[in-house]
């Protein structure tokens, strides 16, 4: 299983494909894919079947699809700008670190 630096509630911006600029919060993360799922990026339709039981409406639904972690980098809270990520011992643990400020990533 593949180790990814982007974790799910990271602030990402999207820097190819159809999607470049837009900036979103990751959903969930698919580190077997490779893949993540950003808030209001990569949106598809999906055509939707009526379900009483359920109270869903049928009709045509957007939703999000996965993106490519290759195609997104995560935003430093510091600097305010995507930056790369890496890794430090502070205070005992592993912790993520911005490249271009230094600053630790996490919450």
């Amino acid at each position: 299983m593949a180790t990814l630096n982007i974790r799910r509630n990271d602030q990402v911006q999207v820097m190819t494909g159809r999607d470049k600029g837009k900036q979103g919060r990751v959903l969930r993360v698919y580190p077997a894919k490779g893949k993540l799922l950003v808030e209001h990026v990569m949106v598809v339709k999906k055509h939707v079947r009526p379900n009483p039981q359920k109270q869903i409406k049928g009709g045509i639904a957007e939703q999000e699809s996965p993106i490519s972690v290759a195609n997104v980098m995560l935003l430093c809270a510091g600097c305010n700008k995507p930056s790369r990520v890496g890794f430090e011992e502070r205070g005992g643990r592993r912790v993520r670190v911005c490249k271009r400020c230094g600053n630790s990533l996490e919450k």
